[in-house]
């Protein structure tokens, strides 16, 4: 990949629609003092930041979730399911050998002639969606639209009784990724996606239990992999960081959110999460609240947006578009 200019800049490519789903039961954080912690949650989690989580119900499955976000992310371009050309799920939470969800969604969702499959990259998983949906939808010259649905249940993958516990949650997010005539300044104008074997064990989640587990570096880590991402795409669309209206980040801890912020130094207006009335959604935290921002007001024609994101592998990547 080129890293002197912007990938997809003058493209064509545009996110044209956005829509999310919470599950219907929503957890007040009432009593922080009866979950368990360690130096390792007080290095990465520190002061508790989340006031309420939702978590799925057994019928709120990954695909259920997947459907209901993408069926709204579609209304809101205002286009028919059926018109979809390709459809990519994120999920790494509840993640089975096959068969994927991604086509199970497209078939739920009316997409039946969708070509669709899984992702991974953890919480970059929406981030690796749009790049893979922009480089198909560049490449094969019939397709015109794809949606980029992220679903997952965090709740799941944390130890019962655990600090971690308090600051995940369930969700899903969904984005429509659109191609028409090139030229112009709207639209994808970057995307990025880093991976780094070195930093693999900054955290994991293995078998036989499947609970997640972060290492004391993993805000060290993450700090400095938003500061080469942003760093990276900031030259390569020669800008500079106050050029960006918003920055809207995968939440990880209030610690990290911080740490960022001072890094890069990004006004707190302009750093955008839910992480304290939703928790960490994993990779549908960012289209969710792009989805929140697109239906309140807050994000307007012209706004230009970073979404920069780290997940385990070790990976670490960000979208750069005008809305």
């Amino acid at each position: 990949m080129n890293d002197e200019t912007s990938t997809w800049r003058g493209s064509g490519l545009r996110l044209a629609g956005y829509g999310h789903y919470y599950p219907r039961t929503r957890v007040e954080i009432t009593d922080e003092g009866s979950h368990e912690g360690n130096a390792v949650d007080t290095a990465v989690i520190g002061t508790l930041d989340v006031r309420a989580r939702h978590v799925a119900e057994e019928d709120e499955t990954v695909p259920f979730m997947a459907v209901q976000a993408a069926g709204r992310a579609l209304e809101h371009a205002g286009l028919d399911a059926a018109d979809t050309d390709l459809l990519i799920l994120s999920n790494w939470t509840d993640r089975q050998f096959v068969p994927e969800h991604g086509p199970q969604v497209a078939h739920l969702l009316g997409a039946g002639r969708a070509l669709a499959f899984d992702v991974c990259g953890a919480c970059t998983g929406f981030v690796h969606g749009v790049q893979t949906a922009a480089a198909l939808l560049g490449a094969r010259p019939g397709w015109r639209t794809a949606v980029v649905v992220s679903s997952e249940q965090f709740s799941r993958r944390v130890r019962p009784g655990s600090r971690g516990e308090l600051v995940v949650g369930d969700a899903a997010g969904a984005a429509v990724l659109v191609k028409g005539a090139a030229g112009g300044e709207d639209g994808l104008w970057d995307s990025l996606l880093i991976s780094d074997g070195a930093a693999r064990e900054t955290v994991t989640v293995l078998p036989p239990r499947g609970w997640i587990k972060s290492s004391r570096s993993l805000v060290d880590v993450a700090v400095a992999s938003h500061a080469d991402l942003a760093d990276r795409v900031l030259a390569r669309a020669g800008l500079k960081m106050a050029d960006i209206d918003w920055v809207v980040p995968h939440p990880g801890t209030g610690v990290l959110h911080r740490a960022v912020q001072e890094r890069l130094g990004i006004p707190g207006e302009r750093f955008v999460t839910n992480f304290e009335e939703r928790a960490n959604t994993g990779s549908a935290s960012i289209p969710i609240v792009l989805s929140e921002m697109a239906r309140d007001g807050r994000m307007k024609p012209g706004d230009l947006l970073l979404t920069p994101t780290v997940g385990s592998g070790w990976y670490y990547g960000g979208l750069l578009f005008r809305a």
